[in-house]
C-alpha cells in the first residue's frame, strides 16, 4: 500500500525560517535550500550526512543516557563511566568530542535524573524521522514530526516530556510548546509538562505548560509552515535557476559553521573566498 504523500513541518524547519530571538545575524535562508531543496542533488547529500561538531556531541550524549539505562548497572559500577565510552567507542572521535562527550557521562554517571522514573520513551538519537503525526487545520492536512528525546510519568500521572542539551544551547520554549502539541496527539487523555536539561552544565529548566489555546496556536503555526516549505519547494521545482532569490543568502561569521561553506558561493569562510 502506498504512503499518502503530505505537506509537513517540524521544529527544526521552523527553525530554519526563524531563528530565536538573538540569532537572527547568523540565520541564512540559503543554508534551508540547500538542506531542503537541494538535498537530492550530487555534492549535497554527503554534506547533509555529516554531523557538526555540536551536533556530534549532541548525539554521542543523547546515545550514552540511552546505553547507561539499557545497562542501568553501569550506573553503579566503579568503570560505568567507560565502558559507556566503549560502546559509543568515542576512542575513535576528536579529542573535543572525546573530552566533552566524556564529561557527559561522568555528569550523568554522578547524577542520573532519570534514574526511578517510570519512562514511557528514551530514544538514542539515530533512530531516524519518528512516526508522522497527522494534523488536520481545516481543510489543509500536513504531517507534523517531532523527535522527542525523553517521556517520563511523574508521581501523579503527568507526562514530563524531557530535552537534552548540551554546550551553550539556547532553550527555545517554541521547542517545548512543540513536543507538548505533539503529545497531546500520542497521549490525548494524559496531562503533560516539558523541560529542558543541559548535560554539561547539569541544569534544568522550569517545567513548562500550555493551555489548549496555546496548543492550537502552535498547530496554526505549523500549518503556516508547512505551507510556506512548499510553496518554496514548488518555485524552485519550476524555476531552478532562481534559487538566490528564493533562498537568499546572508554571508558573515555563521558560514563558519555551516555544512555548505565548501560548496556556497557566498561563504564568507576564507578557503571558499580564495
Amino acid at each position: 500500500m502506498n504512503k499518502v504523500w503530505r505537506p509537513y513541518a517540524s521544529y527544526r524547519i521552523w527553525l530554519e525560517f526563524e531563528p530565536p530571538i538573538g540569532q537572527e545575524q547568523f540565520h541564512c535562508d540559503m543554508k534551508r535550500g540547500f538542506s531542503r531543496a537541494k538535498k537530492r542533488e550530487p555534492g549535497i547529500e554527503p554534506l547533509l550526512k555529516q554531523d557538526t561538531t555540536p551536533q556530534r556531541i549532541g548525539l554521542l550524549a543523547q546515545q550514552g543516557i540511552y546505553e547507561f539505562h539499557q545497562n542501568p548497572q553501569l550506573l553503579s559500577s566503579v568503570d560505568g563511566v567507560d565502558q559507556i565510552a566503549e560502546i559509543l567507542k568515542l576512542n575513535q572521535e576528536s579529542n573535543l568530542v572525546h573530552e566533552r562527550v566524556k564529561t557527559i557521562l561522568n555528569n550523568y554517571y554522578q547524577n542520573p535524573i532519570l534514574v526511578g522514573k517510570e519512562i514511557i520513551q528514551l530514544n538514542r538519537g539515530d533512530e531516524g524521522f519518528p512516526p508522522p503525526i497527522l494534523i488536520k487545520h481545516g481543510n489543509y492536512s500536513f504531517n507534523f514530526f517531532a523527535a522527542i528525546d525523553c517521556i517520563f510519568e511523574e508521581a501523579d500521572g503527568t507526562l514530563h516530556i524531557l530535552d537534552f542539551k548540551t554546550g551553550r544551547s539556547n532553550n527555545d520554549l517554541r521547542q517545548a510548546y512543540l513536543y507538548l502539541l505533539a503529545d497531546s496527539y500520542l497521549y490525548p487523555d494524559k496531562p503533560a509538562i516539558a523541560s529542558f536539561y543541559n548535560l554539561e552544565k547539569c541544569e534544568q529548566s522550569k517545567p513548562i505548560s500550555a493551555s489548549k489555546e496555546t496548543l492550537k496556536a502552535f498547530e496554526i503555526e505549523m500549518a503556516i509552515v508547512a505551507q510556506r516549505l512548499q510553496k518554496e519547494l514548488k518555485q524552485y521545482r519550476f524555476n531552478r535557476s532562481n534559487f538566490e532569490s528564493i533562498f537568499p543568502p546572508n554571508p558573515g561569521v555563521n558560514c563558519h559553521h555551516c555544512p555548505f561553506n565548501s560548496i556556497c558561493k557566498f561563504s564568507s569562510c576564507s578557503e571558499v573566498a580564495a
